[in-house]
């Protein structure tokens, strides 16, 4: 098991990060939230989960250990695998996900791409116990410094929508994020993007 890697940001992509390690390049495969704190050129430390597949062995990257910890507590439902709980992790944060089951609220994991409403409830009754409460610490927000909306794109891309259905939300959220003023956040802006996708579906 591979419990965290520490070096230098060789290279960055939509959806992982080249961390480098000892001479080594190793690929992590990480959220648009966690991608947003990463620089290139810049020591960074992540959590890290492995799974293992008879063809395959990939490596999930979070920005800490309670992140990793409920992405592995999300794949004990039925039906969820490192994909989708890295989905779940895309759109909401730990303590978000703890207070939706804890509510039996559906309508935040529908927001989820690839979880409909059948999905919610059953996965609602499967973590019910699993989860436990929420822990009040504070939501990864990293802000994003440079091309917000190429992120949020590439954010999009990754979770599988397609590029014109990506553009419309970019579209869509970038009056408020402008008006707001500041440096935008991936997270907010991501779950914002994907309210307007699920309202136009």
């Amino acid at each position: 098991m591979i419990a965290f890697v520490s070096g230098t940001v060789a290279a960055l992509a939509p959806n992982a990060a080249v961390v480098e390690v000892g001479g080594v390049g190793i690929a992590v495969q990480c959220t648009p939230g966690t991608l947003s704190t990463l620089r290139v050129g810049k020591p960074a430390r992540l959590a890290t989960s492995l799974v293992v597949r008879e063809d395959s062995l990939t490596l999930y990257g979070f920005a800490d250990d309670d992140e990793r910890q409920v992405f592995e507590l999300l794949q004990t439902a039925s039906g969820v695998g490192p994909r989708l709980a890295q989905a779940m992790l895309a759109v909401h944060a730990p303590d978000a996900l703890r207070a939706a089951v804890a509510a039996g609220d559906e309508k935040t994991l529908t927001a989820v791409p690839g979880i409909g409403k059948k999905g919610a409830q059953k996965l609602l009754l499967e973590l019910k116990d699993c989860l436990g409460a929420p822990t009040g610490t504070p939501a990864v927000g990293a802000p994003v410094t440079t091309g917000w909306r190429d992120q949020l794109h590439a954010a999009l891309i990754g979770l599988g929508y397609a590029t014109r259905e990506a553009d419309e939300a970019v579209s869509a959220v970038a009056p408020g994020a402008e008006a707001a003023g500041g440096t935008p956040q991936v997270g907010q802006l991501l779950k914002a993007a994907l309210q307007t996708l699920n309202r136009a579906r």
